[in-house]
C-alpha cells in the first residue's frame, strides 16, 4: 500500500507529465485559455491513460513479449489501443456535450499522439510495475495531467484581463507562466524516488 502512494505522489507531483517531464504541451498550451474545456481535456487523457494502459499492459506481457515482436510492434500496437479509446472519446463527447467536443477541436484527436500517453505506457514496463500499480500510475499521472490544466487556465484566465505588454499576450506569457510552474513543482523533488 505504501509503495502505491508513493507512485501517485510521485506521478501527480514530483513527475508530473506536463511541469517535470515536459510531455503533452500541446493540448497544455492549446486548451488551458478556458477551464471547462481544461477540465474536459484533463478528464479524457485520464480515461485514455487508464483505458489504453489497462488494454496494453497484457497485450504486451502475454502477445508481444512472449512472441519476441516486443522490439518490432510495440509502438504500433500502444498508438492502436490509444486511437481506438480516443474514438470511444470523440464519439462520446460528440453525442453528450456537443459544447466541450468544439471547444477541445483538434486537441481531442491529437490525444491518439499525445507523448504523455504514450509515455506512460513505456514508463510503466520502464519501471516494471505490475498490473495494479500500472493502472494506478495512469490514473495518478491522468490526474497530474489536470491539475497542470487547470491551474494553468485559471492563471490564463486572470492573464487574459491583466495589463501584460504586448510582445507578451497570450501564448508568450503562458510559456513564461508555464516555467515559473514547472519550477514550483521542482520544488517537491526529493519527497519520493519512484524506480
Amino acid at each position: 500500500m505504501n509503495e502505491l502512494f508513493v507512485i501517485i505522489i510521485s506521478a501527480i507531483f514530483v513527475n508530473n507529465f506536463i511541469l517535470s517531464q515536459f510531455l503533452g504541451l500541446c493540448p497544455f498550451f492549446g486548451v488551458s485559455k478556458k477551464m471547462d474545456s481544461a477540465i474536459g481535456m484533463g478528464f479524457a487523457v485520464t480515461f485514455v491513460l487508464v483505458m489504453s494502459i489497462m488494454i496494453i499492459y497484457p497485450i504486451n506481457l502475454y502477445i508481444l513479449v512472449p512472441l519476441g515482436l516486443d522490439k518490432f510492434l510495440q509502438i504500433s500496437v500502444f498508438i492502436l489501443v490509444i486511437a481506438a479509446f480516443v474514438q470511444l472519446v470523440e464519439i462520446v463527447l460528440k453525442k453528450l456535450s456537443k459544447g466541450l467536443y468544439k471547444a477541445l477541436g483538434i486537441y481531442l484527436p491529437l490525444i491518439t499522439t499525445n507523448c504523455a500517453i504514450l509515455g506512460s505506457a513505456f514508463l510503466v514496463l520502464q519501471k516494471n510495475f505490475d498490473y495494479l500499480e500500472s493502472l494506478v500510475f495512469a490514473f495518478a499521472a491522468g490526474i497530474g495531467f489536470t491539475l497542470a490544466l487547470v491551474m494553468m487556465s485559471g492563471v490564463r484566465e486572470r492573464l487574459d484581463t491583466a495589463e501584460v505588454p504586448k510582445a507578451f499576450k497570450d501564448l508568450p506569457i503562458a510559456f513564461i507562466t508555464a516555467g515559473l510552474m514547472s519550477l514550483a513543482m521542482f520544488g517537491f523533488l526529493g519527497i519520493v524516488k519512484l524506480g
